[in-house]
């Protein structure tokens, strides 16, 4: 259930984006995911928050990151300790959403705000 709600709209990248950037905001502590957002001069004159760019999520010692480029998803799986990147791997969006999905479910096994967290994504609420 966790990976079909990631994988929700993955055909569009920039709704896929801003799904998922909704979604996991609203689902994790914000030290959990980080957002970059590219804002148009018509974005800063209307008060809008751009366009989703890149979402990163930690958990533990992996970064998974989605960022948009040239209109095409980019997907990566990173192990990273205490700041220094030791390994970096490019993925395909699908086995992304696989990989974040069971990183969310390892980390909500050993912590009970990350297990609400996942059930908020999963059902919605």
């Amino acid at each position: 259930m966790v990976t079909a709600a990631l994988r929700l709209d993955s055909a569009d990248t920039a709704i896929y984006a801003s799904v998922l950037t909704k979604s996991l905001s609203e689902a994790l502590p914000p030290e959990y995911v980080t957002v970059e957002r590219e804002r148009s001069m018509s974005d800063r004159m209307r008060g809008r928050p751009g366009e989703v760019s890149r979402v990163e999520v930690r958990l533990g010692d992996q970064v998974m990151t989605l960022a948009v480029k040239n209109g095409r998803p980019v997907a990566e799986i990173c192990r990273e300790v205490r700041g220094v990147v030791l390994s970096r791997q490019s993925v395909p969006i699908q086995q992304w959403a696989s990989a974040l999905a069971s990183a969310l479910m390892d980390h909500a096994k050993s912590s009970a705000q990350a297990a609400e967290a996942l059930r908020r994504l999963v059902i919605g609420s």
